[in-house]
């Protein structure tokens, strides 16, 4: 089976976020078959297949098996010349692909190595598989590398934004839409909020050299009971991305300050930064693998997590980042050959 077949196969089994078992019980499956019969430890949809010499891994391969949920009209998955469509094909079941061919080859070239699958990465923070995975698997923590398969265009890309999700409620009064002086409008009271971070330009921090940007954006907005009524409460969530460096409790004291009172701010989801790592040598193994300079990771992944666990780490999948969440989402298929082979120089190294 080649890798594009692989995964074709696994795009076609459908593992939106929440509705990951199929496609765990499949990858259980496989990993319990291997013929070198590794350590295999589940917890609910997330999987680990660890060395079994009982070591901490030197380097962790680790992918999400879930997608986001299907666009209307999801097309099915297919496989021509040059290109794999369907859902999850760049995000990330081409990465998945590569693991477990890897996998399957290498237990033995390769002893001290960790396959990690696991659920709900597209979701909340709290909400993932990797941390309860990792809570079970102690040595897990241990790792001395791990690489997280997203899609990076087959580029090292290091470290990874924060991402903080507020909901930003203003209070006004209701009144009749014809007398609105007797009431007190919370929709008009988001406005110069609203228009601040409109005119608010990116924030460029430089990180390792590597240029990551602070951007803060409103991705959701509600209020209002009927036509004919002046609102009395709106509320916005608040999307901020924020760069390697800062802590979780400083992007919140940003966000307050940003406020400043004129509304409440409640924090719904809290994902750290992950740190830039470029000093371990097997980071630079991989970079020298693949002849090609590393780049910042505009976007949060489970770097972050890691990172927060003290496990050095960065992105490198064959997915292609502007496929990520598309609909008629694809892959090039050259693009796992090529992971599969930087990653089998890294492994074996």
């Amino acid at each position: 089976m080649t890798l594009a077949e692989r995964a074709l196969a696994l795009c076609r089994i459908p593992s939106p976020i929440g509705s990951e078992w199929a496609l765990a019980d499949h990858v259980e499956a496989w990993a319990r078959a291997l013929a070198s019969a590794p350590e295999v430890v589940r917890v609910g949809h997330s999987l680990a297949v660890m060395p079994r010499s009982g070591q901490a891994p030197r380097v962790a391969l680790v992918g999400h098996l879930d997608t986001v949920p299907p666009h209307a009209s999801e097309p099915a998955p297919r496989l021509d010349a040059e290109r794999l469509y369907g859902l999850g094909s760049s995000d990330m079941k081409g990465g998945l692909a590569v693991m477990m061919a890897l996998a399957e080859s290498l237990t033995t070239a390769a002893p001290q190595t960790a396959y990690v699958f696991y659920e709900r990465e597209e979701g909340p923070y709290l909400e993932s598989g990797l941390g309860p995975l990792f809570e079970r698997v102690p040595t897990l923590r241990q790792t001395k590398f791990a690489v997280a398969l997203e899609p990076t265009d087959n580029a090292v890309q290091v470290g990874c934004m924060g991402s903080l999700h507020a909901t930003v409620r203003f209070v006004g009064k209701n009144a009749h839409s014809a007398r609105p002086w007797q009431g007190e409008n919370a929709i008009h009271k988001a406005g110069a909020l609203l228009s601040e971070l409109a005119s608010r330009s990116r924030r460029e921090v430089k990180v390792g050299g590597l240029s990551f940007y602070e951007v803060m954006s409103v991705t959701l907005a509600h209020g209002g009971r009927a036509r004919n009524v002046v609102p009395d409460a709106f509320e916005l969530n608040l999307n901020y991305r924020f760069a390697p460096g800062t802590s979780v409790a400083q992007a919140q004291q940003n966000v307050r300050e940003l406020v400043a009172g004129r509304a409440e701010v409640a924090f719904t989801d809290l994902a750290p930064a992950g740190r830039v790592c470029d000093g371990n040598p097997l980071f630079q193994r991989l970079l020298a693998a693949t002849g090609r300079p590393p780049e910042a990771k505009q976007a949060w992944t489970d770097v972050g997590r890691l990172s927060e666990m003290g496990i050095d780490a960065v992105n490198y999948g064959p997915g292609e980042v502007a496929q990520a969440h598309q609909a008629n989402e694809s892959a090039p298929t050259a693009a796992l050959d090529v992971a599969h082979g930087v990653l089998r120089a890294l492994l074996e190294a």
